[in-house]
């Protein structure tokens, strides 16, 4: 999952999901770390699952982004 966020040269990683820019964060190790593991499986928090705050960018520049991420 790191090297997804730290490859996304659009989005910032940030836990903080608001501005006009792209955002994204890995909720088990940021905004959910103090959950136990049962608290974060009862609120869908797995570990693959990144949260994205879609900013103003062009839409064809963060899904160009994220495929190159996840390749």
């Amino acid at each position: 999952m790191r090297h997804l966020l730290d490859t996304m040269r659009l989005a910032r990683c940030a836990t903080s999901l608001g501005g006009p820019e792209t955002l994204v964060c890995h909720p088990m190790t940021t905004t959910h770390v103090s959950l136990t593991p049962e608290e974060q499986q009862v609120a869908g928090v797995t570990p693959g699952l990144v949260r994205m705050s879609v900013g103003l960018e062009d839409p064809d520049d963060l899904v160009a982004d994220i495929q190159r991420a996840l390749a």
